[in-house]
């Protein structure tokens, strides 16, 4: 156990609190620029990339159970919260698949295991969980440092449905992303190290809405200020006139950005901050009468948690809109919806990364079942085979069709859709469109993972 540092060696408290508020201002960044490119689609591998891997224990159709890991960072620096959608939703998931009696009759075992956020906890859970635990793949991982994905790759173990924090599912083989990759996967990131995403959320509200002005807010911290950067040039290539906001990271001045946004007039509100700092900039917002017609959100703040994050600005929490790559979870009138939320009643909050790792359990489930009817087995080598067999997959029309390809040059140009959902008080967040036809043909922005 590391021992305490002297206090003279510890930060200062104001010191501390920056420090905290960095690493979460850094993890929106993260998976903001990582879900820019989440309607990009993936890989196949040639059967001669498949090495030899261990099997899933064998048995009856009553035999050993399928086990499986889930690595989430659930006691990272950023919060307890903000990393265990997925690994619950998955979770779900897999205990209803069990009580009507799992894959061919074998129950699936679920291994859990939390990194803390770090590179050495992650390289800790996939060592437990790939030579101890000898899972037959990992399912729905949610970690803010990837560290162990080399590992992962070099074991030929299966990772499906994982989330995009970073850039692995663009850089190794036999991992999967829940919104696939269409990058060669051969070890570095994406193309010559870019990676590459759409405008279409851009487009979206430009042609539905008729919005052309559009402000940018970032603080003026290095991460937080380089996606804005990015952010801005996919507004420009749609022909927006973009106003840059900047705060300062220890001291921001909300009021004064809001009171600008008013007097410049915006449409749209976009940021590259953590939750924390969105609803400080919504209350200000309402403060001085901002009225936007939406201030966009991304997936990860996608949940019935928006009432209380947002609850000092009335206002500005009904002009929030989020965008991604997967259906409403309050879109309850769709089965596969109302499915996943009869199994998660009991659960306090809902939000759509539960939805998401609820589809990438059901994608692993499914690859077994492939397994079990073809080669009467569930195998690592089986289960990544029907991951890179290159049809697209929809989760019974939870996401957006996932691919995975290999392409040798970046895509300059791509029809992709985008599911949207704007929040209302009095009914949640309500689905805006079709997200099977909401759809465009956007060019493709580099961007450095």
């Amino acid at each position: 156990m590391r021992r305490p540092a002297p206090a003279a060696e510890r930060p200062a408290p104001a010191a501390d609190a920056r420090g905290r508020r960095a690493r979460r201002a850094a993890l929106a960044v993260l998976t903001a620029a990582a879900l820019l490119g989440a309607a990009a689609c993936g890989s196949r591998l040639p059967e001669s990339d498949f090495e030899e891997r261990p099997s899933a224990p064998r048995g009856t159709p009553q035999g050993e159970p399928l086990r499986v890991g889930v690595i989430a960072s659930a006691t990272s620096p950023v919060g307890g919260s903000a990393f265990t959608g997925p690994r619950d939703g998955a979770k779900a998931y897999f205990a209803r698949l069990n009580d009507r009696g799992g894959v061919g009759g074998r129950k699936v075992e679920v291994h859990t295991c939390d990194d803390g956020g770090s590179g050495v906890g992650n390289n800790e859970c996939v060592h437990k969980l790939l030579d101890e635990k000898k899972v037959v793949a990992l399912v729905a991982t949610t970690a803010l440092d990837y560290a162990g994905a080399p590992r992962v790759s070099k074991a030929g173990v299966p990772d499906i449905g994982g989330q995009p924090i970073g850039s692995a599912y663009d850089t190794y083989p036999h991992l999967y992303g829940i919104y696939g990759s269409l990058a060669p996967r051969d070890g570095e990131p994406g193309w010559d190290g870019k990676l590459y995403g759409g405008t279409e959320v851009y487009r979206y509200f430009k042609r539905e809405h008729g919005a052309r002005t559009a402000a940018v807010v970032s603080y003026n911290q290095a991460a937080s200020a380089a996606y804005a950067r990015l952010v801005k040039r996919g507004l420009e290539a749609e022909g927006y006139k973009v106003v840059s906001e900047q705060v300062d990271f220890a001291l921001p001045n909300f009021r004064a950005v809001a009171a600008d946004l008013k007097d410049r007039d915006a449409d749209l509100v976009f940021d590259a901050m953590d939750t924390h700092g969105n609803a400080q900039l919504c209350k200000a917002m309402d403060d001085v009468g901002a009225d936007v017609t939406a201030k966009v959100t991304n997936v990860q703040n996608w949940s019935s948690t928006v009432a209380d994050d947002y609850k000092n600005a009335p206002r500005c929490r009904n002009a929030l809109w989020a965008t991604g790559s997967s259906r409403n979870y309050e879109d309850t009138g769709h089965p596969a919806v109302r499915a996943f939320r009869d199994a998660t009643k009991g659960e306090k909050t809902h939000s759509q990364w539960q939805l998401e790792g609820w589809a990438a359990a059901m994608w692993f489930t499914d690859a077994a079942k492939s397994c079990l009817a073809s080669a009467g087995e569930v195998t690592r080598s089986c289960v990544d085979r029907f991951m890179s067999r290159g049809e697209p997959y929809d989760a019974d029309g939870l996401l957006l069709p996932v691919t995975y390809e290999r392409r040798s040059e970046p895509p300059q140009k791509r029809e992709t859709c985008v599911s949207v959902a704007r929040w209302k008080d009095d009914e949640g967040w309500v689905t805006q469109g079709d997200m099977n036809r909401t759809c465009f043909d956007v060019p493709q922005l580099s961007y450095q993972p």
